[in-house]
């Protein structure tokens, strides 16, 4: 049977690219079907409006999500997958809550594609999860999270055969997308963060191998060497882009490549705001240092940095996005729309989710934020505190709505 039509009205709507003023939101199941202007007189109380869910693009969801007294490294280890499928899920609902209703997996696994299926189905309400498969080399950034001696480990690739392989697995699993790395990295245990990680032949391989099955590629990069692999074989979005120099911008101009920039979690490990090691707060403060010179520039010029955090519940809180939006718009000198924008519309296309989520209009997924202020005229207004609801994939999963 068709599901019943749910309407919210006369709340101010910024739909992912505009403010159109006062409008009636209207939607049944999953989907809005109308988005109505309406009179402002009709209007509850000016202090509400209405955005598009948050869509963090770069996220990892397999960690404790309750308060525990084991490691965040160590957890994962000892903890066995069908628990931690429930600890996936559990952050998901806590990124809704905080209206980020879209996240990226990019370091998933058969955890966190069993919890997206879960979501994707509806048997618990939350945000969607979009999961890609590592693609790394033995002794790479992806394999040093785990104690050399540790025989259960995530699978690697060591020879370009071995590389398309594992591409054709994932995406037999369900994968959304591929994950390479071309640098090592800040919290990967031994390693240094200029280390190459697989030789140019791996590398091509993958990224052939993945395009050819229609998933995106998502290059972790720390370096300007990093940069220029990732850059040599055509990938679909930089993580971090600490490297990126003048030299890089024509190319990713030309392509309209996103830069997901993880500005809170790096801050967050350099200024040892949280429990790390100290190889691993000596490379973030580097990594920042490198990063605070290059990305002036590289904002100025238009790079398309959009929404994402590294966030994995313990550096990053799933509901930081907010704080991060902020540090962008300062770190950018954006105006607070066009801050939005890297959260919303701009976060979706460069996830190819254009038409599906990011935007408020027919046909799109019924993923919104009812919160108090305008964020697009002040991103400051965007706090937890004024998230009054959050609607997801047409559910109220947050919240209530207002009178």
């Amino acid at each position: 049977m068709p599901a019943n039509p749910q309407t919210v009205t006369g709340l101010t709507l910024w739909d992912g690219d505009l403010d159109r003023g006062p409008a009636q939101l209207e939607w049944a199941g999953d989907r809005i079907t109308a988005v109505t202007p309406v009179q402002a007189t009709q209007a509850p109380p000016a202090e509400f409006s209405i955005i598009p869910g948050l869509i963090d693009t770069h996220v990892h969801l397999d960690s404790a999500a309750a308060a525990s007294a084991v490691d965040w490294m160590t957890w994962p280890l000892i903890t066995p997958a069908s628990e931690r499928s429930l600890h996936v899920v559990a952050h998901a609902r806590t990124a809704a809550a905080a209206g980020v209703t879209t996240l990226r997996e990019l370091a998933g696994g058969e955890v966190q594609l069993s919890a997206a299926r879960g979501l994707r189905a509806g048997l618990i309400p939350g945000a969607r999860v979009l999961v890609h498969g590592p693609v790394g080399m033995t002794a790479g950034h992806g394999d040093l999270f785990v104690p050399p001696h540790y025989p259960h480990r995530p699978p690697v690739a060591d020879s370009p055969d071995e590389c398309r392989k594992l591409v054709r697995e994932w995406a037999r699993s369900g994968a959304d997308g591929i994950k390479i790395f071309t640098s090592g990295g800040v919290l990967s245990v031994g390693d240094k963060v200029g280390w190459r990680n697989q030789t140019d032949a791996e590398i091509a391989a993958t990224v052939d191998e993945a395009h050819a099955l229609g998933m995106l590629v998502a290059a972790h990069t720390h370096t300007a060497e990093g940069v220029d692999i990732a850059l040599k074989f055509e990938v679909d979005s930089l993580e971090h882009g600490t490297g990126i120099l003048q030299r890089h911008w024509d190319t990713l101009l030309e392509r309209n490549i996103p830069v997901a920039p993880t500005l809170l979690i790096n801050d967050a490990i350099a200024d040892r705001r949280i429990p790390v090691s100290d190889e691993a707060a000596e490379k973030a403060r580097a990594v920042v240092a490198e990063r605070d010179a290059n990305f002036a520039g590289a904002a100025a010029a238009g790079i398309r940095f959009v929404l994402g955090t590294d966030a994995n519940g313990i550096m990053v809180k799933f509901g930081d996005q907010l704080e991060e939006l902020r540090l962008m718009k300062r770190a950018f000198d954006w105006s607070s729309e066009r801050t939005l924008r890297a959260g919303t519309s701009d976060a979706a296309d460069s996830l190819r989710l254009t038409g599906t989520v990011g935007r408020l209009q027919p046909g799109q997924a019924a993923d919104f934020v009812i919160v108090r202020g305008r964020p697009w005229e002040d991103i400051d207004v965007l706090t937890a505190e004024n998230v009054v609801a959050v609607v997801a994939r047409g559910q109220l999963v947050a919240g209530a709505m207002p009178a």
